[in-house]
């Protein structure tokens, strides 16, 4: 089981159901007649407290092998306190790790109106924590999507549909390290 785990950006928001780049992981799995199944636990405006809340049970649910996190831009957009939100990732790592989960984080930035201390401090995160916590990184989720209006809701903040396919490509490619295990075959 793959448990996608994030926010807005992974849970279809403004999106027609099944047309999100969770859909298409699943699609491509189903293709390459891979045993693995996804399950996604994302919420629209999660943050990485209200989700090391509701992690532990989802994980004793579900006993994903590979948990992909894509949380804290919710916390940045509120701008809470970015100690606040690594340490709330970090202890989403360990619990995924102590479940027997491998875990990809996805890195986010957030727009430069936060001022450049908070934005630069914000996408150093996910490098900073992956590297100590020795995981997987998506280096930036909306690498290809990030710098195309046409690609956003009217809201500008959420990828469109026509942005799905990239997002699906950029997760299949750090997903890389994982794919001798997404390649066992259905019997």
């Amino acid at each position: 089981m793959i448990l996608v785990f994030g926010d807005s950006l992974s849970a279809e928001y403004g999106l027609e159901r099944n047309s999100g780049w969770v859909n298409l992981l699943q699609g491509k799995l189903q293709k390459e007649k891979s045993v693995w199944q996804v399950f996604n636990a994302s919420i629209s405006g999660e943050t990485s407290a209200g989700g090391l809340t509701r992690l532990p049970q989802i994980l004793s649910q579900k006993k994903p092998g590979i948990v992909l996190l894509e949380l804290g831009a919710n916390d940045a957009l509120r701008g809470l306190s970015l100690t606040e939100t690594k340490n709330n990732l970090r202890k989403m790592i360990a619990l995924s790790k102590k479940s027997g989960a491998q875990v990809l984080l996805f890195g986010m930035r957030i727009p430069p109106n936060y001022g450049q201390q908070y934005t630069e401090a914000f996408f150093r995160l996910y490098p900073t924590l992956a590297r100590e916590e020795k995981i997987a990184l998506l280096p930036f989720f909306l690498d290809g999507v990030a710098s195309k209006p046409e690609l956003f809701q009217a809201d500008r903040l959420h990828p469109n549909e026509k942005a799905q396919n990239q997002l699906f490509q950029n997760v299949w490619a750090a997903m890389k390290p994982y794919y001798p295990l997404l390649t066992e075959k259905q019997k």
